[in-house]
């Protein structure tokens, strides 16, 4: 497996198999981490929200690669249930 690796809003960004991160210096880091835990619960899941909407907007902007017909989506649901 090997690993791919390129630039997004001023950080690195790794790519290994399914896996995508992104290197952020630790000080950086850090700051999100108290952010975290001084946030509430309702902050916490608004920022999930834009998050998920976020990278809804990228996937969309890309072209949606991988995305399933209805067809597909409803045959994998119904063989996996």
């Amino acid at each position: 497996m090997s690993a791919q690796q390129w630039e997004r809003d001023g950080h690195s960004v790794i790519r290994l198999g399914d896996e995508t991160a992104v290197v952020v210096p630790l000080a950086e880091y850090r700051r999100l981490k108290a952010l975290e835990e001084i946030a509430t619960a309702e902050e916490i899941d608004e920022a999930e929200d834009a998050a998920v909407m976020a990278e809804y907007r990228e996937w969309d902007a890309a072209g949606r690669p991988g995305a399933l017909t209805h067809e597909q989506a409803m045959a994998q649901l119904l063989i996996e249930s």
